[in-house]
């Protein structure tokens, strides 16, 4: 019942293949292995030849361009898919890098996630950490939300289309049943996989980014629980659970899930789209606050790292994607109250970003500015490269978290993040400099 895709090593039809019965090559990516199928394509890791670049391929089974189906269901899914290559530019969506469809062949290039995706994670045998599953369903709102804001709703969220980078970095991936609300009409009836499916999907009514909002309801209530909040054993008594049971709390299921973190899965799942969260930001609100309050002393979420970005006045020019990117750039820690955090005649071309408390600048212990939440400070030593030495120390006032960003790191994010990110300082700089003659020119 569940059309989850399988993960295998299928054997593959082709003449033109190896031994293996793989195909050798497909337009100009060499088949390296198969990964995984679906019911009418199969994907492989593959080489572009002319790039070496890696990449998920995948095909469109040769024998399905004459199933009956084609032309109404399939066909209009991948194109779909292909129509999205290159617009879909997100740290947690799956890149689509080039698609091809003709009367003989289709194909998609995507960006190869070595790590798999969240299935072997909801069995209830291998369960992530409760914090990891927020971070997961925390950075899932953002890309959604960032693809909702591009007329897109996905439709099928659900683990197998989860890919699992590094730790808590996922990517989005399969967006063949989306909905564009700027697209073409296609075949639209009850795309997707039962048991992710909403109410208003069962019963056929329009979808929103609500409808993403309850598959995601679903996805985080299996990796809490290890349990789906609905099954039945067949597909009318399914549809029936969906439309009319109640799903018991997390935490009555499985220990260690806080009760704190029942409302917000709940009100995901709301019956009703107009009882969830009214926005993606606001369901990722309640996880990042959710996360803020079960983050130890040492630990720094990811969550808790781009809201304080996405905070800040001066950095308000940057996209999603670049906010992200600077969250992995910078070096993250907490401090406690009465620590140096760079002392006087100390040279460094760091960069520091106060993300949480107060920190006191003081001159052979006088006190000369106090730098709150949200503010940068070193940017001067920093443009100057180093060659600047700290006329003042910078002391934590209090409990602090803060962020180191070291020149090589900011070097590695893409030149127009840095080049917004360089502007935003530099416009720091110019008003703490107004404001220093300003006060100057104040008589005494």
């Amino acid at each position: 019942m569940d059309q989850q895709e399988v993960i295998s090593e299928p054997k593959v039809e082709n003449s033109a293949g190896d031994a293996r019965g793989l195909p050798s090559r497909v337009g100009k990516y060499d088949i390296i292995k198969p990964l995984g199928r679906g019911a009418a394509a199969m994907v492989y890791l593959a080489r572009d030849s002319f790039d070496g670049r890696e990449v998920a391929l995948k095909v469109i089974k040769p024998e399905y361009f004459k199933h009956p189906e084609f032309q109404r269901v399939y066909r209009p899914q991948f194109q779909v898919e292909a129509s999205l290559a290159g617009k879909l530019d997100h740290p947690h969506i799956v890149a689509i890098y080039d698609a091809v469809l003709n009367d003989e062949q289709g194909y998609l290039a995507m960006e190869y996630v070595p790590g798999g995706n969240l299935a072997p994670y909801v069995s209830g045998k291998n369960l992530l950490p409760v914090d990891n599953a927020v971070e997961v369903a925390f950075k899932c709102c953002g890309a959604l939300d960032y693809a909702f804001r591009r007329g897109i709703v996905h439709r099928d969220i659900k683990p197998a289309n989860i890919m699992v980078g590094d730790g808590t970095d996922i990517k989005i991936g399969d967006f063949g049943a989306a909905y564009l609300q700027h697209g073409e009409s296609v075949e639209t009836l009850r795309l997707g996989t039962p048991s992710y499916m909403s109410p208003e999907q069962v019963e056929e009514k329009p979808l929103t980014h609500q409808s993403d909002m309850y598959c995601l309801g679903i996805v985080l209530y299996e990796l809490l629980t290890g349990l789906r909040p609905f099954v039945a054993r067949t597909l009318p008594a399914l549809f029936k659970k969906i439309l009319n049971d109640q799903p018991v709390p997390p935490s009555r299921l499985q220990a260690g899930v806080p009760a704190a973190l029942d409302p917000v899965v709940l009100r995901a799942l709301a019956k009703n789209p107009e009882e969830r969260y009214a926005s993606w930001a606001d369901f990722a609100l309640e996880l990042a606050s959710i996360g803020r309050l079960r983050s130890s002393q040492q630990a720094v979420p990811d969550s808790e790292k781009f809201e304080a970005l996405k905070k800040v006045k001066m950095l308000s020019s940057l996209s999603e994607p670049e906010l992200w990117a600077l969250v992995k750039a910078g070096q993250w820690s907490r401090a406690p109250a009465n620590q140096v955090i760079i002392g006087e005649g100390e040279q460094s071309d760091r960069l520091y970003f106060l993300a949480k408390g107060e920190a006191k600048v003081t001159k052979r212990g006088r006190l000369l500015n106090v730098i709150h939440a949200g503010e940068f400070f070193g940017e001067m030593s920093f443009i100057a490269n180093g060659g600047l030495a700290r006329q003042a120390t910078v002391e934590s006032a209090g409990d602090l978290l803060l962020a180191t960003f070291e020149r090589a790191a900011l070097e590695q994010v893409q030149a127009r993040c840095q080049l917004r990110f360089l502007w935003a300082l530099l416009h720091n700089v110019v008003d703490r400099l107004v404001l220093a003659d300003a006060r100057l020119a104040q008589p005494n």
